[in-house]
């Protein structure tokens, strides 16, 4: 189902190319088509172009120079780019750290470096998905060459506190690079790479309404990587391949927009997805918030309903038009349980039935009204169908005390 019809609350799966964006990116797959390293006059507007869309992404995240950002073509690019990129360059520190809940771009590069000879600490979280910073203070060594963290979980939307984990890393050990994967609150809450104390970040177009196809690296002047993809000179040799302008000027207006529209996110968004998140909570009895009181991006709840199937409640909800996610797109092939709700220790009553929403700046009152008037009838049929009638009956029997 597409169109006027569909309600899409998957934002942070991908999102909508906004119309601005579009109109922004046209002329250069049209007639300003030219190669932007070439020498000839056709090619300055594209040239220009990309020192444009350079420059704004340097505002985004607060770097201090345009020649600190990278373009790549997705937030996985831009997580390889960083993570081999430090460990290439200085070969000699075998120990890195990253978290048990990192995307898959994340975790399953460490889990490949493991097999090369590096040690690695998954650092865990609390049951609300919250980082254990203790431990990762006792896991910083003299001979970390690199931590990894998120600034924000794909699939629960908790925030980490990055600047903490900054000072963490560089009071036990100064030349520790950290790695940020800021995929998921890019256009969402500020970005400051100064601030916070970040050596490398990572953001992705698609997840604030560029096109898919699209990325950043910000890499600290006093931060040496050796390039992924060589070749030309492109990105100061940095990521070779003719770069993709269109892409990039749509990546730069989405910045610009996302920008503008940040208080928007933290008000209005966020006042959407607490209307959604606090009527679920009300009218169905068996649905339990797995975050508690973490604090998080403001578009995204990750809900459980116990005792029933989420991949069956998508099924359903899809039939209506709604789209939503049990987990990370990357992922969602898997029978597997989520890892991040694993690490969170949800309960497994929960952990097969929970569901990821994540809104947009698209997302109306009328189509949050929608979810909340119709999901409740599609939890009781599939409810209905689940084997275990008397768990549940408890569960609503409990509702039903705490109530009265």
């Amino acid at each position: 189902m597409s169109g006027q019809n569909l309600i899409y609350l998957d934002n942070n799966a991908t999102t909508k190319v906004d119309g601005r964006v579009l109109e922004k990116m046209l002329p250069y797959l049209k007639e300003e088509y030219a190669n932007p390293s070439s020498m000839y006059d056709f090619s300055k507007k594209s040239s220009n172009a990309i020192k444009e869309s350079r420059a704004i992404i340097r505002d985004f995240v607060n770097a201090k120079d345009e020649k600190e950002i990278i373009f790549t073509s997705c937030g996985s690019e831009s997580a390889n780019t960083a993570i081999r990129g430090v460990l290439n360059f200085n070969k000699s520190k075998k120990h890195i750290i990253t978290t048990k809940v990192e995307h898959p771009c994340v975790l399953n590069l460490y889990k490949a470096l493991e097999k090369q000879g590096y040690r690695v600490d998954y650092i865990g979280v609390n049951s609300n998905g919250e980082l254990n910073l203790d431990e990762l203070e006792e896991a910083v060594s003299e001979d970390t060459a690199l931590v990894s963290v998120m600034w924000a979980n794909n699939e629960t939307g908790v925030i980490n506190p990055i600047k903490k984990v900054s000072e963490i890393i560089k009071t036990k050990n100064p030349e520790t690079k950290l790695f940020v994967d800021a995929v998921q609150v890019a256009g969402k809450i500020p970005i400051d790479v100064q601030e916070n104390g970040i050596d490398l970040l990572g953001i992705s177009g698609h997840k604030f309404h560029a096109p898919k196809g699209i990325g950043a690296l910000y890499v600290n002047s006093k931060t040496m990587i050796t390039p992924l993809i060589i070749g030309g000179h492109q990105e100061r040799g940095k990521r070779a391949g003719t770069e993709n302008t269109p892409y990039i000027v749509a990546m730069g207006e989405a910045a610009k927009l996302a920008q503008d529209g940040l208080e928007y996110e933290l008000t209005e968004v966020k006042r959407l997805r607490d209307k959604l998140e606090k009527n679920i909570i009300n009218k169905i009895y068996n649905a339990r918030l797995n975050t508690g009181g973490a604090n998080r991006v403001p578009n995204t709840t990750n809900i459980g309903f116990e005792y029933i199937e989420g991949e069956l409640i998508l099924l359903h909800l899809s039939d209506i038009g709604i789209c939503a996610s049990s987990g990370s797109a990357c992922t969602s092939g898997s029978l597997e349980p989520s890892h991040v709700l694993r690490a969170m220790n949800v309960p497994f009553t929960a952990i097969h039935g929970s569901i990821r929403w994540s809104l947009s700046r698209f997302t109306t009152e009328k189509e949050i009204d929608y979810v909340i008037e119709k999901l409740p009838q599609i939890i009781e049929k599939v409810t209905s169908i689940s084997p275990y009638q008397k768990e549940l009956q408890s569960l609503k029997d409990l509702r039903n005390m705490k109530q009265s």
